[in-house]
């Protein structure tokens, strides 16, 4: 019965309110805040369960009523608002039950960069950021660009930006992946439509206690910028690239004239590269967290493809196809995509539980 598989998680959150009233918790800062953040990871499954609890037992009342010749009318009346709101109840309940991913709340490092196609597909890289940052401006997110290496006739051979903001790997996970799109461009004189593509990288912002990586572990090269920014850029040996000896992971940062920002904001993305390749590795171990993500998350999967002359869009993990690319680019219109791929995670993810 679906109410027995509420009851451990009220138990445990009445548990909790007495731990946390209890004389001796205020001097044990660590453990206060432990049950804090599993009390507040648990509130709301808590509050919509006694509500399924508080609705069955109003539905069984109701149904005791119904022969009631003075009160029959009103408790089928009553029950026929109670019956669907506890259908709703259950599957609100069933996508809390979920566990829950640790990098959901996480802020992100965004990394695109131009694969097959040439120049269009570095302009192509400048306008699926331009779709994020939009997007972004949707949340209320913030983004800042961390790195970037101009294609040679516009757009970004490879941009990395950090996105700061609520739940943002939550709603941009998956993102990760091959982006592929189909188009006319403005340097071919025939009309013939070309198909280029990109990959996009979503890696969760790590701190120091997650990844831990030794200063043996680390080589770090100098050299001077090349890009642009200004005659002091290339005068001094302020670009960095840090080698991960380990896994034989590269990050190289030449956007800031100074050589000790370029070093700290290499070191973030390292960090996060590092954490990423330790995720990709157990989810290849555990068949079952596989099965529960919409695609393998790999950055070499074709995950969507952008077709400009039908204006269409296609993802294919989920089998969506939308006819209004143009608007979604323009105005960042993003969770059309994003919200049945996260349904889909979810769906399968209940499926996955067994709930």
């Amino acid at each position: 019965m679906f109410k027995e598989k509420l009851l451990p998680f009220i138990d445990r959150h009445n548990e909790i309110n007495k731990l946390l009233s209890a004389p001796d918790i205020a001097t044990d800062i660590k453990k206060m805040t432990e049950l804090t953040k599993e009390q507040a990871s648990i509130a709301k499954l808590v509050e919509k369960a006694k509500e399924y609890i508080a609705t069955d037992e109003a539905i069984t009342e109701n149904k005791e009523l119904l022969r009631d010749p003075e009160l029959g009318e009103l408790a089928k009346e009553e029950l026929g608002e109670l019956e669907p709101r506890l259908l709703e109840l259950e599957e609100e309940i069933k996508v809390l039950m979920i566990p829950k991913d640790k990098n959901d709340d996480k802020n992100i490092f965004l990394e695109l960069r131009a694969g097959a196609g040439g120049d269009e597909s570095a302009l192509f890289v400048a306008d699926v950021f331009k779709l994020y940052t939009r997007f972004a401006e949707t949340q209320r997110w913030k983004v800042e660009i961390v790195s970037s290496s101009d294609g040679t006739a516009g757009g970004y051979k490879e941009i990395i930006a950090q996105i700061k903001g609520e739940s943002v790997y939550s709603k941009l996970k998956y993102e990760a992946g091959t982006h592929r799109v189909q188009r006319v461009p403005d340097t071919e004189t025939q009309g013939r439509v070309h198909t280029s593509a990109i990959t996009v990288a979503v890696i969760p912002e790590v701190d120091d206690v997650e990844v831990d990586i030794k200063p043996n572990e680390i080589k770090m090269d100098v050299y001077r910028s090349s890009g642009c920014g200004g005659q002091s850029v290339n005068t001094t040996d302020s670009a960095v690239r840090l080698t991960h000896i380990p896994t034989g992971i590269v990050v190289a940062i030449q956007d800031e004239k100074s050589q000790h920002k370029n070093r700290d904001k290499a070191m973030k993305v390292l960090k996060a590269r590092v954490y990423e390749a330790q995720m990709q590795e157990q989810l290849n171990e555990t068949s079952a967290q596989r099965k529960m993500q919409v695609g393998s998350g790999d950055r070499s999967e074709k995950i969507r493809t952008y077709n400009y002359p039908q204006n269409r869009l296609t993802d294919h993990r989920i089998g969506l196809t939308l006819y209004s690319l143009e608007a979604i680019m323009n105005d960042g219109l993003l969770h059309q995509v994003i919200e049945p791929l996260i349904a889909h995670a979810q769906s399968e993810a209940i499926k996955e539980a067994g709930l």
